[in-house]
């Protein structure tokens, strides 16, 4: 027997996920279209919305996804980096390379969480917090290649970000609404890939199966 379910709450959350995917702003009209329900249902589902500041509309009177989502996103981040800090430190301590969990923002990549490993000598400081472009670096390729559905790859850069680092990247699949990656960082000599390449990948999945 299926469960049952809130068929305003269904809405109010597919309204979130079709303002989000609309970058201008669509009109009541035509978020109505899109939903393929009623203008009068729209209006009290964007009313509510906005009095949550979840949905917020524009000096033209487009929607858009408002500030409130932002306070909500805020609150994933502690959970998704607790999850994920065992596995950084196991692939940290396991190749001997900072190791790091990293989000897109944006088109901006975000490392939200951050681990060194415990017994080199020298090794990346890589701070939590820090951004960089998509396009640049392996966290960021990585999470790029996860949208083009590229899950089984990992990306592979040198000097991108700081002269001299080299990193490699796996995405993290398979967990709806997130983009993100797994990914070490080092120093000075080349990241042996056979190895330490089914090592990164192994740790997104493990990411995405604690996260599923």
């Amino acid at each position: 027997m299926p469960a049952e379910t809130s068929q305003t709450l269904d809405r109010g959350l597919r309204v979130l996920d079709v303002l989000s995917s609309a970058p201008g702003g669509l009109t009541v009209t035509e978020l109505a279209g899109r939903l393929g329900v009623n203008r009068t249902v729209v209006y009290r589902l964007v009313s509510t919305l906005e009095q949550h500041a979840l949905v917020r509309r524009d000096p033209r009177g487009r929607l858009h996804v408002g500030l409130g989502v932002l306070h909500l996103a805020s609150a994933v981040q502690p959970v998704l980096r607790d999850l994920a800090v065992p596995v950084l430190r196991e692939l940290a301590e396991s190749v001997g390379c900072t190791a790091h969990l990293t989000v897109a923002d944006g088109e901006e990549a975000l490392a939200l969480a951050v681990v060194e490993p415990s017994w080199t000598d020298f090794h990346v400081s890589y701070r939590v917090g820090s951004r960089h472009p998509l396009s640049q670096g392996a966290a960021g390729k990585a999470i790029l290649l996860g949208r083009r559905g590229e899950t089984a790859a990992f990306a592979v850069t040198t000097g991108e970000l700081q002269a001299g680092a080299r990193g490699l990247a796996a995405p993290v699949c398979g967990v709806e609404g997130l983009d993100a990656s797994v990914g070490i960082v080092t120093l000075g000599s080349d990241i042996d890939i056979d190895t330490i390449g089914p090592q990164v990948r192994r740790a997104a999945d493990e990411v995405a199966a604690r996260l599923s």
